[in-house]
């Protein structure tokens, strides 16, 4: 944000009640806000340490793998050190073993907290979502974390020493984030260094043949960026040296890492650490100012929500100014905001300035704090703002395909090989499971035909979920049928493997992508005679791969009679074709269902033949015996026959799940709406009618647990994707049910993606999207810090109990990663539907 000189007049706003906010796993209630006199951590009601400018938490968090997890420190409002915890790595990543936390106490008295883990975790090892493969060791220890005066001490005490087999392998680790660091210095002893923007050489082998980096040194005590206030950060060693290490040598997503081995013949105060953190005293954070990054309607209501230190005392005064033509500012409005209360560790103000409809540019001033510009306009979401998804990120994402744009290539024709049936009984790294059996006619390792066509890659990976692609279908026929979205401003070759940003080629972009995701289900359904649950590389170095996806196959089909380094123009012995997994779930298939039944129907004038092929398979797929579940997507799926063929049947299977749509209104109330005239049961109306009206009666209780106007409950991941399949749902059941539902959450649901969401990060969600936007993401160009126009990441993701983070790291993907399945289509979706509803 921009800093302006001067300042305001003060006056303290209180509430008369401090808020609760109840999130999943903890309860957070307004503390006071006086410090004592001599700072020094101490424990809070949140159970963790905290004096002015620091925060010291321990074991609270649960998510290593995104380093988020251990011992976590929080310096002058910015993580700076993470995942503080005995590893079996020096620069672990994301499929080697954790700790299982098997009991955490806090010691007030004490001032201290204490946490007893072990390996290996039974729910990781071998089996589950991600599974590991633990080494055979089975070790317990506790970790202490004391706060001593304005340092801590951190003392790992193992329950008996290490097998022989084990010393120098197994260490305490204590991650730095690196985003902060660049640049900077660091003392360990008697070498100093700058810490480097990328990861240099050289590497070594370990005992058991593994690279690893080779320290940047080794001492007892490390001082952190020693010249600057903010971040200088002491740690010492009483137990033995320290090693500083970076950790992207070996991982992309990795960071510098300290770490102390445990010694031969250690139990009790196996490690000892004392930590200081610089604290500047009496330091607040500053005020931010979230707003939409876009703009408004002036038909839109219109509120700016400020974000205060809780010992920061209100002021008097917020202001709208109004960008002058001629250059300068013009006071639109000066009002006194009103104080919300507490949420997480803030407190808020919201500033109402609805009143204003004035076309123009504006930014909010509140103290010498002062937003970026945005527009008031009627057509303030008609032009760079959806856009960027349709013409960008959907063709960028594009699976099979070269994507060019002028004189750049995005990523060449890809996975030409696809793909091949995935082995029986088999876990697969990223949580694919196949089962007994393929439930096909192929059998494991068969190139399964018509695969390599169609869909997107999910985020910054590149396989293909069923869900995902079916999503994907669903949401852009539903705005191509709602919006009659013409725009075209590419080039679809699907014969050639061809997508061109920037050249038209006279046929609506929206529709093109629909063929596109619709080819990767027929595909399947027609070799198959099913959808498939998902397709993915099968090792994890392919897995991991950043850049061109072009580059994770040879694109030749696989031929084990050629040997391994055989080719010709067609096949190859390369193992390196994508695998196709099945499976039973009749949630999932009947998503695909929904998709193929409302493609069929906006594909109809556009691509006969395949509308025919669409509706072929879905009322195919309808028809298939499964296993009971996914009663909420069968319903779904019957709205869309019903609209598509007029078929009683369907519409009987929509009055027949009377009972799942009523007590799953919100999911279903605006699907159900978009047939409530076909149907004439009117005790079944009148029940969806009471339900939508409980509902938004709910919707509207929920929302004031946040002051951003959405019912809101943080967690690891960022809720950007669901706050923006929520605000989709209440266009849909304000569409259908006007009278009963207004437009104010869908819309507050598009202000909280473009910028009014919780966290000093105030960029809209929507990369190249508005004055300020994440334009460091996890999409396939994470590697260089970059982004994908138009690509929505995950958003807030909250470091418990109660720091909301949004960093500007593109290797986070619970904060960064492009999302697919509805993420950045459903963004595109919510705003041609806020247009429509506010021009209307």
């Amino acid at each position: 944000m921009a800093r302006i000189p001067g300042g305001l007049g003060v006056a303290v706003v209180k509430c008369d009640m401090p808020k609760i906010v109840l999130i999943p796993g903890a309860l957070f209630l307004a503390a006071s806000a006086a410090w004592p006199q001599a700072p020094s951590l101490r424990l809070n009601t949140q159970e963790y340490f905290e004096m002015p400018g620091v925060n010291v938490m321990a074991f609270q968090d649960i998510y290593p793998e995104g380093h988020q997890a251990g011992v976590v420190l929080i310096q002058h409002g910015v993580r700076v050190a993470s995942n503080g915890d005995l590893r079996l790595d020096p620069v672990p990543g994301q499929w080697q073993p954790m700790p299982k936390q098997d009991k955490r106490v806090v010691a007030r008295e004490a001032n201290e907290i204490v946490t007893w883990l072990s390996y290996p975790d039974p729910t990781r090892n071998r089996r589950g979502f991600n599974p590991i493969d633990y080494p055979d060791l089975n070790f317990s220890y506790k970790v202490r974390v004391r706060a001593e005066g304005k340092q801590f001490r951190i003392v790992v005490d193992l329950d008996q020493p290490l097998p022989a087999e084990w010393i120098g392998k197994v260490g305490f680790n204590l991650e730095l984030y690196p985003g902060a660091l660049f640049g900077r210095t660091w003392y360990l002893d008697k070498y100093s260094g700058i810490f480097p923007r990328q990861p240099n050489g050289p590497e070594q082998k370990d005992s058991a043949g593994e690279m690893q980096p080779v320290p940047l040194a080794t001492g007892r005590r490390l001082a952190v960026a020693p010249e600057v206030d903010a971040q200088r950060l002491v740690i010492e060693s009483s137990t033995g040296d320290l090693q500083l290490l970076d950790g992207r040598n070996r991982h992309n997503n990795g960071w510098f890492v300290v770490r102390s081995l445990v010694p031969a013949k250690a139990a009790a105060g196996a490690i000892e650490w004392i930590v200081t953190p610089n604290s500047i005293p009496d330091w607040k954070s500053q005020p931010v100012i979230h707003v939409s990054q876009v703009g408004y309607h002036p038909k839109q209501k219109k509120v700016a929500v400020i974000e205060l230190d809780p010992a920061d005392p209100p002021l008097q005064t917020a202001r709208l100014k109004r960008i002058s033509e001629g250059g300068g500012f013009e006071e639109a409005l000066s009002a006194k905001p009103a104080a919300w209360g507490r949420f997480l560790r803030y407190q808020y103000l919201q500033f109402d300035f609805t009143a204003v409809t004035r076309p123009g540019m504006y930014l909010v001033e509140y103290g010498n704090v002062r937003t970026e510009p945005f527009q008031i306009a009627e057509d303030v979401f008609r032009r760079h703002v959806w856009q960027p998804t349709l013409e960008y990120f959907l063709p960028i994402q594009m699976c099979h395909m070269r994507v060019e744009e002028s004189y750049k290539v995005w990523h060449g024709a890809c996975h030409l090989d696809d793909a091949r049936m995935a082995p029986t009984d088999y876990n697969h790294f990223d949580g694919y499971r196949q089962g007994p059996s393929t439930l096909t006619g192929f059998k494991p390792g068969e190139t399964v035909p018509g695969l390599n066509i169609g869909g997107w890659h999910d985020a910054g990976d590149d396989d293909l979920r069923i869900e995902s692609q079916a999503d994907e279908v669903f949401i852009l026929a539903s705005a191509y049928e709602l919006f009659h979205v013409t725009y075209d401003d590419t080039t679809v070759d699907e014969a050639n493997h061809v997508a061109r940003i920037h050249q038209p080629d006279g046929k609506p972009d929206i529709l093109q992508q629909v063929e596109h995701g619709v080819l990767s289900i027929l595909g399947a359904y027609k070799s198959m005679g099913r959808v498939y649950r998902g397709i993915i590389t099968p090792t994890l170095k392919q897995y991991v791969l950043e850049g061109d996806t072009a580059n994770v196959t040879d694109n030749l089909f696989y031929d084990a009679a050629l040997g391994p380094k055989g080719k010709t123009g067609t096949h190859s012995g390369a193992a390196d074709d994508r695998w196709v997994f099945t499976e039973q779930n009749s949630g999932h298939e009947y998503k695909a269902v929904a998709a193929l039944a409302i493609a069929a129907r906006v594909l109809k004038d556009f691509d006969p033949p395949m509308a025919k092929s669409c509706l072929e398979a879905a009322e195919g797929l309808w028809k298939q015996d499964r296993p009971a579940g996914g009663l909420t997507d069968r319903i779904t799926a019957a709205v869309e026959l019903w609209q598509t063929t007029k078929n009683a049947v369907y519409g009987q299977a929509v009055l027949e799940g009377r009972k799942q749509v009523v007590s799953n209104i919100d999911a279903l109330g605006g699907e159900v709406g978009r047939v409530l005239g076909m149907i004439e049961d009117k005790s079944f109306v009148e029940d969806v009618r009471a339900a939508v009206a409980k509902s938004f009666a709910r919707t509207v209780e929920q929302q004031k647990s946040s002051p951003f106007g959405v019912p809101y409950r943080p967690t690891i991941w960022g809720a950007g994707w669901d706050i923006q399949k929520f605000g989709v749902q209440q266009y849909y059941l304000h569409r259908a049910f006007p009278d009963l539902v207004s437009a104010d959450y869908m819309l507050n649901a598009l202000n909280f993606v473009l910028g009014v969401h919780p966290g000093s990060n105030t960029a809209s969600f929507a990369s190249g999207v508005g004055a300020r936007s994440m334009t460091v993401a996890y999409g396939l160009n994470r590697a260089d810090w970059s982004y994908i126009p138009g690509g929505v990441v995950s958003g807030t993701a909250l470091i418990r109990p109660d720091f909301p983070e949004l960093k500007d790291f593109p290797h986070l993907w619970q904060q960064a990663e492009y999302v697919l399945g509805g993420g950045a289509s459903n963004y595109m979706f919510l705003v041609l539907a806020a247009d429509q509803t506010l021009s209307q």
